[in-house]
């Protein structure tokens, strides 16, 4: 069986596609590779933002439950999303942006021996901007390169992934023992953990909390994280590597744009194990991803049911010149 690749995605849900689309075009100049809808739940959007290709390890996508109330903070939880930028430098251009966007956030801080830039959207999402400046490991993706931040400074993938927990050993546990990760570095209650060829782009913090009542999941939060596989064959190995050790999993599911397999490792801690192809430009050409509503296969008979249940979101951007903002 061979081991983790890095970070895939992360799933979150939001209040408003709408808005939620707003702020990662137009503000964190990610780009929309596919809107869809939720394959277990068709009345709601599914987006997926991430570098210009759609490749693995940069996504972060998003639910939109209809109904679904706020969630609230707290331990055991999927707490925080890392973004990756080129450098240090890159995170002065963002401190600028979001102070004039509006955007709340904590300032540059040192984590790890690295600077990251907390800050959070309209739902109260937890996110962090991380400086790859001193990175060495998994390759980022490529920005957007039609988008409105400037190359030198874009998002080019996910970065690690903050957990809190109030189990601080029986996570540990699973992630080394289950996932093969490595403990690399720890400060005070918070530890940092990576897998394969390490680095941001394969990197979970894990923070030992017990004084934070438990998180309730709801908008503004993490659904699930999941980690990259090479294939089906591969992701067949993890789903008997997992019958072996006895984790109860959901078996392959086959979400078209990948392959799946889910395992629920903790309260509220869903991780997903996700193969990196065959991707997202399968069923629309490179210019215009994401712009129309995409169904794989076996939903498709029933586009004009969903049609119908999802409301129509305005994601033409083909037609659109982004100007470059350097402020």
């Amino acid at each position: 069986m061979e081991g983790l690749r890095g970070l895939h995605h992360i799933t979150a849900i939001t209040s408003s596609a709408e808005k939620n689309y707003e702020f990662f075009t137009y503000v964190l100049g990610m780009r929309l590779v596919k809107k869809t809808v939720n394959q277990d739940d068709i009345q709601t959007y599914h987006l997926f933002f991430a570098d210009d290709k759609g490749s693995a390890g940069t996504d972060m996508t998003f639910f939109d439950f209809p109904g679904i109330p706020k969630g609230s903070h707290g331990t055991d939880e999927i707490y925080r999303t890392g973004f990756r930028v080129p450098s240090d430098a890159a995170l002065d251009y963002w401190v600028k942006r979001f102070d004039r966007l509006d955007v709340k956030h904590e300032g540059i801080q040192d984590l790890f021996g690295k600077k990251v830039l907390p800050f959070v959207d309209f739902d109260d999402q937890q996110y962090q901007l991380v400086s790859d400046e001193q990175d060495q490991g998994v390759a980022s993706g490529v920005p957007w390169q039609d988008g409105p931040i400037p190359l030198e400074y874009a998002i080019t993938g996910l970065g690690p992934l903050h957990i809190r927990v109030s189990e601080f050993d029986r996570m540990k546990m699973i992630l080394e023992r289950v996932y093969v990760f490595n403990e690399v570095d720890q400060n005070d209650s918070i530890y940092l953990f990576e897998v394969g060829e390490g680095g941001n782009g394969a990197q979970v913090i894990i923070e030992h909390n017990t004084s934070l009542p438990q998180a309730r999941q709801g908008f503004g939060t993490v659904h699930h994280a999941a980690f990259r596989v090479d294939d089906e064959a591969e992701l067949k190995n993890w789903e008997d590597w997992y019958s072996n050790i006895k984790l109860p999993n959901s078996g392959v599911v086959d979400r078209f744009y990948f392959q799946s397999l889910y395992a629920r490792v903790a309260p509220q801690i869903l991780f997903e194990l996700a193969t990196d192809g065959p991707g997202f430009m399968g069923d629309e050409p490179y210019e215009t991803l994401g712009e129309k509503l995409a169904l794989p296969p076996f939903l498709e008979n029933q586009r004009e049911q969903i049609e119908q249940k999802v409301r129509h979101i305005d994601t033409v951007r083909s037609t659109k010149t982004f100007e470059k903002e350097y402020e």
